[in-house]
């Protein structure tokens, strides 16, 4: 069976998904950057599924990190039917407080590396009789986040480019989903220097990364174009829709002020 292959797949979102796939009969692709936490997850779902579960450690914020993805498949002739691209993180605070390489960093894992993976992957997928593409938006990707400008703006981007290319790709064997889940009980509050008011909020609406990966999973099988993971999220969207920017942007400002 061909592989399917998740970014950000060592913990959180991406190794829950990572552990569906595996259990429908995928084998598995996992690149993060952590080597420890890769091979012990691999470990984990080949003894729970017996499935083949190989992966790279890289770091993906690399110029040249996509490209090394996709030689490394197919130097190891492993063909991908599913690409996940998970990987993504946020820096929490003033935009000046970051020096201009760790905005590039994260934009670069965002943003660039998402868009690259699909770009080489895209012709190999589109060989295949059935074929698919999950990206991992946010609820940041429905209005400007103060605080969290570069990170939301980024995963805007990611919204907006799947659903273009989800249309592009509407009559191929290749069907293109953007899930877009709220706060998550992940490392994600952590790695992006939250305070202590955004997380306190955080964990009033925390859902699991199983339960956010049940729903990506399911969506992306369905040939669903977004999805927005939490009755509380979806409602937030629309109030970030229906109300005016200002008001929605203040809100958010005193989130993570």
């Amino acid at each position: 069976m061909p592989f399917a292959l998740i970014t950000g797949a060592s913990k959180g979102i991406g190794k829950s998904i990572a552990e569906i796939l595996a259990a429908r009969g995928y084998d598995l692709l996992l690149v993060a950057r952590s080597s420890d936490l890769l091979e012990k997850v691999s470990k984990e779902i080949q003894d729970a599924t017996s499935k083949t579960c190989a992966w790279l450690s890289l770091d993906l914020s690399e110029s040249q990190a996509a490209e090394k993805v996709y030689d490394w498949c197919k130097k190891n002739q492993y063909t991908v039917s599913v690409l996940v691209n998970n990987a993504g993180y946020g820096l929490s605070g003033s935009f000046e407080k970051y020096s201009p390489l760790e905005h590039e960093q994260m934009l670069q894992v965002n943003i660039v590396t998402l868009t690259k993976l699909t770009r080489l992957f895209l012709p190999d997928l589109l060989q295949l009789p059935e074929a698919y593409i999950l990206n991992i938006g946010s609820s940041a990707s429905y209005q400007a986040v103060p605080f969290l400008s570069a990170y939301a703006a980024s995963k805007a981007y990611v919204l907006s480019f799947s659903r273009g290319l989800h249309q592009e790709l509407k009559k191929t064997s290749v069907s293109v989903t953007c899930i877009c889940p709220g706060p998550t009980d992940t490392n994600f509050v952590n790695r992006a220097n939250v305070g202590a008011k955004g997380q306190k909020t955080a964990e009033r609406f925390n859902m699991t990364p199983q339960a956010v990966a049940k729903i990506a999973v399911d969506s992306l099988f369905h040939r669903r174009p977004e999805v927005i993971t939490g009755a509380m999220n979806k409602l937030s969207a629309f109030f970030a829709w229906l109300l005016p920017k200002t008001v929605v942007e203040g809100i958010a400002k005193k989130l993570y002020d």
